[in-house]
C-alpha cells in the first residue's frame, strides 16, 4: 500500500494537535495508520506540548472522549461484521441441511430405466455429455459465443472441435444450434 501524503491535511492535522486530539482520532478521521500520523508529526514538529492555544485559552483535552468515541464505533463495527457472519453461516447450513434432504430425497427414490432405443444411433454417454455453462455476446466488436474453460477438457471437444473450425449457425425461437459446416467431408479430414 502506497503512503498517502498529509501535507494537504497540514493545517488541518495542527489544529487538531492543539484541540489535543489523540493520534488515533488524526489516524481514523484521515483513514490512515497512527504510525503515519505519527511520522507525519515528527516531520512536521507537531507535537502538542502543553501551550495554549491561540488566545491564550486553553482548549480543553479531548483525548479521553476522542478513544472512547473511537471505541464505541470499532466496537459496533466488529458487532455488526459478527452478525453478517453468524447470518452468513446460519444460511449456508440451511443450505447444506436442504441439500442433504434433497440427496436424501433423490436417493430413497427408484430411477427409471430409460426406453431402449433401436435403429438409433448409439453414443457414449457420461463425462463427455455433461452440459456446459457458455455466454451469447453481442457486443460492440461483434457477435460471439464464450464457452466454459473446462469444455477444453472434453474428449469430444478435443478430436473433432479444437481449434478453427468452420460452422453453420442456426436461430430458431428457443435455440440457436451450431453445426460443422460441410457435413461429414471435414469429419474424414
Amino acid at each position: 500500500m502506497s503512503r498517502r501524503s498529509l501535507r494537504p491535511q497540514l493545517n488541518q492535522i495542527r489544529g487538531w494537535v492543539r484541540q489535543g486530539r489523540t493520534d488515533a482520532w488524526i489516524a481514523h478521521q484521515l483513514e490512515v495508520t497512527v504510525q503515519q500520523i505519527q511520522a507525519f508529526k515528527r516531520e512536521q514538529e507537531l507535537e502538542a506540548d502543553g501551550e495554549p492555544s491561540e488566545g491564550g485559552v486553553e482548549e480543553v483535552d479531548l483525548r479521553a472522549e476522542d478513544d472512547a468515541a473511537i471505541a464505541v464505533e470499532l466496537e459496533a463495527e466488529a458487532a455488526r461484521r459478527a452478525e453478517e457472519e453468524a447470518k452468513a453461516a446460519e444460511e449456508a447450513a440451511k443450505r447444506a441441511a436442504e441439500q442433504e434432504d434433497a440427496d436424501d430425497e433423490a436417493a430413497a427414490k427408484p430411477k427409471p430405466r430409460a426406453p431402449r432405443r433401436t435403429g438409433a444411433r448409439s453414443r457414449r454417454r457420461g463425462a463427455a455429455d455433461r452440459a456446459f455453462e457458455g455466454t451469447f455476446d453481442h457486443g460492440e466488436e461483434g457477435y460471439g459465443l464464450w464457452l466454459d474453460p473446462a469444455v477444453e477438457d472434453n474428449p469430444v471437444y478435443a478430436e473433432h472441435w479444437a481449434g478453427h473450425r468452420p460452422v453453420e449457425v442456426t436461430i430458431e425461437e428457443d435455440q440457436i444450434v451450431i453445426r460443422r459446416a460441410g457435413g461429414d467431408d471435414e469429419a474424414a479430414a
